[in-house]
């Protein structure tokens, strides 16, 4: 990524950092505000339910002490007995004696008009009728409720069922089984209710927030709109605000921190090769079915002056992306000439590959460096093999040459990371490559259910249409190897043969695996057809 990319990507950083916090604290107030006010809204629903279950069971039990009443019905005595009962229950407003549903008298005297039983709203599970909007003979605003059981009936205020202090913006309504609304606090608003007492029959409200709880007969629905959660939610912001603060600004000072480290990590990149910090770590090559070691892959690493390791992945790409990667080759070109250059010039049976950048193939100038430094070394250029990956090889008109003026001096040029590029079956039937090396993310696969696993089988398959020699990188386990054996695959690398060694653990592992398995050949190229 180029300086003024970088610039631009650190730039959404920090806005992001310190714009996605404050939104999430405000989505997590929210949340937590509409949480908190919906289990306020259910205790409100539960206590108007236990209100009314209590109200309901005292005129329950006063309607069953008429049952017993012995008197002779509306006498002085009689009556006197209902005002008693009244009395002694306080939500009972009037207790009346219906005969042939006419009313006769009541707990204040004999009746003065003429009043129908009226008719039973609905029943209860203990055999009580209820009757709605009835009229008590003493004034009063109040629509009553009638609780009618044999010949005697009840009337009490509803808003003893919701008698409860709310805040402000509660609404809160107690229903029937069949939805019959017979108390309500408040006001609420009769077709939110139904939503709420039957969501699956219309269309639900997002204005309000509501809680349901049903009881044995009777079910009781708190409602407050959604906008009133607005004072609980500043309140939660107090907390989450400052927190979101805190984030923020770890993520600022992080993104801050990581730029000026990626960006100044070209000019530490430029002292590193002048002061020629780069060092190389050697990945055995293995001919699969042998288990001969044929050689291995010069990998470069950076160790800075304190010790500290920069992966590859960090620095080849800055290196690249400044026209710096040329200046690395050519200290990997060299370090490996120095490192190996006596086993190499002893046994012609070893090679070692090194890894061109795109710059390294498009300028050419890789062959002149490695013929300099091999020059009176003893070293044969079919010792060195040369790898690119896909990247380097989008243009083969430009790099045919090039190869082709490699493949003449001897070396043996392979595909580094197949897989994972641009390249394609007509691209490979264009360049005089030698060998495909398989990228470790198909090879990892092998054997699992990933959607990647049978990647590795059609290179493969179109490698040896090609008769190119095929290296499969970052074989782990064994049953990775049989396959590639199975499918014929002549070489691979990987921790299941050895991890990345240094100069001299590389030479006595080479050596050791001679001295027990052979030595491989001492030309290793692509098969040349008249």
């Amino acid at each position: 990524m180029k300086r003024h990319h970088w610039l631009i990507a650190t730039f959404a950083c920090i806005v992001f950092a310190i714009i996605a916090p404050a939104l999430a604290a405000v989505y997590t107030a929210s949340i937590v505000a509409a949480h908190r006010e919906q289990i306020q809204l259910t205790l409100f629903a539960t206590y108007a339910i236990e209100r009314t279950d209590t109200t309901f069971s005292g005129v329950s039990q006063a309607l069953m002490q008429t049952q017993m009443l012995t008197d002779k019905p509306c006498s002085k005595e009689h009556m006197d007995d209902l005002k008693r009962i009244a009395i002694e229950t306080r939500p009972i407003t009037e207790i009346g004696y219906f005969d042939d549903g006419l009313l006769k008298c009541t707990s204040w005297g004999m009746a003065g008009m003429r009043v129908a039983a009226g008719t039973p709203a609905f029943t209860t599970r203990n055999g009580v009728k209820v009757v709605l909007n009835m009229t008590a003979s003493i004034p009063t605003t109040a629509n009553m409720l009638g609780l009618q059981r044999g010949a005697y009936c009840i009337l009490i205020d509803p808003k003893w069922f919701v008698d409860e202090i709310v805040p402000k913006g509660v609404q809160i309504a107690v229903a029937s089984p069949d939805g019959t609304v017979v108390a309500a606090l408040n006001h609420p608003d009769p077709a939110v209710i139904r939503q709420f007492l039957n969501p699956s029959d219309t269309k639900p409200t997002s204005r309000y927030l509501g809680a349901v709880v049903r009881g044995s007969d009777w079910t009781a629905i708190a409602i407050t709109p959604r906008a009133s959660i607005w004072t609980s939610m500043q309140e939660e912001l107090l907390v989450f605000l400052p927190i979101a603060g805190v984030i923020s600004t770890g993520m600022v000072i992080l993104t801050i921190w990581l730029s000026r480290r990626r960006l100044s990590l070209r000019g530490e990149l430029a002292i590193a090769i002048r002061r020629r910090e780069f060092t190389v770590v050697y990945q055995p090559l293995i001919e699969l079915k042998t288990g001969i070691c044929v050689g291995a892959e010069a990998l470069v690493r950076w160790r800075r002056p304190d010790g500290a390791m920069v992966m590859p992945d960090l620095f080849i790409p800055i290196a690249e992306n400044s026209k710096m990667i040329s200046q690395i080759t050519e200290q990997v070109v060299a370090n490996t000439v120095r490192d190996l250059g006596d086993v190499l010039a002893a046994d012609e049976a070893l090679h070692v590959a090194i890894n061109m950048a795109a710059d390294d193939l498009a300028q050419g100038r890789i062959l002149t460096v490695v013929q300099r430094a091999i020059r009176g070394t003893g070293i044969r250029t079919e010792q060195i093999w040369l790898e690119a990956t896909e990247r380097g090889f989008m243009d083969p008109k430009s790099t045919r040459t090039i190869i082709e003026k490699a493949r003449e001096l001897g070396h043996s040029i392979a595909i580094d990371d197949f897989g994972t590029g641009y390249s394609s079956l007509h691209y490979l039937q264009e360049l005089p490559v030698d060998t495909l090396k398989i990228d470790k993310s198909f090879i990892s696969t092998l054997g699992t259910d990933s959607a990647t696993s049978p990647i590795a089988a059609h290179i493969i398959a179109m490698a040896k249409s090609l008769d190119l020699i095929i290296v499969a990188e970052g074989i782990e386990r064994q049953e990775q190897a049989d396959y590639l054996i199975a499918h014929g695959v002549q070489f691979g690398q990987g921790w299941l043969y050895s991890p990345p060694l240094p100069a001299q653990e590389f030479i006595e592992f080479y050596k050791a695996q001679k001295a027990t398995k052979g030595a491989g050949p001492a030309i290793i190229r692509k098969k040349q057809h008249a």
